[in-house]
């Protein structure tokens, strides 16, 4: 079961990685480059405001996965560049690092937690559970006051002129991240009917459910665990 798991993850991030480059290039052939005035309508800067903060989330785990500051710099940036095709490539490479073991016991719980060093021991770095409640509750603030902003000052966001092609990828860039963190979601919750609900969540008001169900999952460690706790459902903790 656990390696059809590891099977089908591969499967569909493969598959997203190569839509969401299809898209891309697509995009450039029929609209040019993004680096347009005109394109930074107050809707597209919303949805840019609400992709970001979702990938400074799956930027948090990235940089705790790698083993130094170097690669976990360069995945970011890579991140930051090309979105979700990177957050594919990302997690298909952790897959297929698993060996047939971890693959077979629990190929979630390994692609989610950093490996030890080579001489056995984990890496030292740690993060403060406060200060991470503390960013991500600002995260998520900060995307609500966008959102308000963005509804009292231009409206409704469904629109069809809204939707430029750029606003369509754009969107299925941002769709795209969330699979990656519905995946993560589901393997935390206890029932399907919560997961089932926060997926919900995440797909109607996005970055700024990342951040709510993150702060509360937070909430449930002291201040002294290390932040990685965050990752793992209940039992593996």
């Amino acid at each position: 079961m656990a390696i059809s798991v590891a099977i089908g993850l591969k499967t569909v991030f493969c598959v997203l990685g190569c839509v969401m480059v299809a898209t891309l290039i697509y995009t450039l052939s029929l609209d040019g480059l993004p680096f347009r005035k005109d394109l930074l309508t107050p809707w597209m800067v919303a949805t840019l405001i609400d992709f970001y903060i979702n990938v400074i989330a799956i930027g948090a785990w990235v940089s705790y996965k790698e083993s130094n500051w170097i690669s976990a710099s360069l995945w970011v940036v890579l991140l930051v560049c090309f979105g979700s095709i990177t957050t594919c490539c990302y997690i298909v490479l952790q897959l297929l690092k698993l060996s047939i073991g971890e693959s077979s016991e629990d190929p979630i719980y390994y692609v989610l937690m950093r490996r030890p060093n080579k001489d056995g021991m984990e890496h030292k770095r740690r993060f403060s559970v406060v200060t991470t409640r503390i960013i991500f509750t600002a995260l998520g603030f900060l995307m609500l006051g966008t959102l308000l902003y963005t509804l009292l000052t231009d409206g409704s966001p469904f629109r069809t002129e809204l939707l430029t092609p750029w606003m369509t990828a754009t969107l299925i860039d941002f769709y795209i991240n969330v699979v990656a963190l519905s995946v993560w979601v589901a393997y935390k919750e206890s029932s399907w009917i919560s997961a089932f609900i926060w997926i919900v969540l995440l797909i109607c008001f996005g970055s700024i459910t990342t951040c709510a169900y993150i702060v509360q999952q937070l909430f449930y460690l002291s201040s002294q665990d290390p932040v990685c706790l965050v990752l793992l459902n209940g039992s593996n903790r």
